[in-house]
C-alpha cells in the first residue's frame, strides 16, 4: 500500500512531508522524484540563516514511517477566505444559512 502511495506522489509531483523512522526526523515540503525498487529519492530545501540549501536523499522504502500531505492552508495575515459563488458550486456542496428557529 505504501509503495503504491509513494508511486502516486512521485507521478503527481505533490509536495509532502516524510517521516524517516530510522533517523527519527521529518522532512517537510519534499517531493518524491523517483522510485526504483525499494529506493526512494526525495528532494527538498532547507533554510538556515541567510542560506538556502537543496538536498536530494535516497532512502529505503522500509525506513519511511509516515507520509503527510497538506490538504489546505489559510494565511494568518489575510483572514479573507476565497468563497465560490452559488452558481459555481454544485447544490450538494452549498452551505445554506441557518434560520434563527433552527437552533
Amino acid at each position: 500500500m505504501l509503495h503504491r502511495k509513494i508511486y502516486q506522489f512521485c507521478t503527481d509531483g505533490r509536495e509532502i512531508g516524510v517521516f524517516l523512522r530510522d533517523q527519527q526526523r521529518w522532512i517537510e515540503n519534499a517531493r518524491i522524484i523517483s522510485l526504483e525498487g525499494d529506493l526512494v529519492t526525495i528532494r527538498y530545501e532547507t533554510e538556515e540563516e541567510d542560506e538556502i540549501s537543496s538536498w536530494e536523499e535516497m532512502v529505503r522504502l522500509e525506513s519511511i514511517g509516515a507520509i503527510a500531505q497538506r490538504l489546505a492552508s489559510v494565511s494568518k495575515t489575510n483572514p479573507d477566505l476565497l468563497v465560490a459563488d452559488a452558481d459555481e458550486c454544485p447544490e450538494a456542496e452549498q452551505i445554506h444559512p441557518r434560520l434563527p428557529d433552527q437552533d
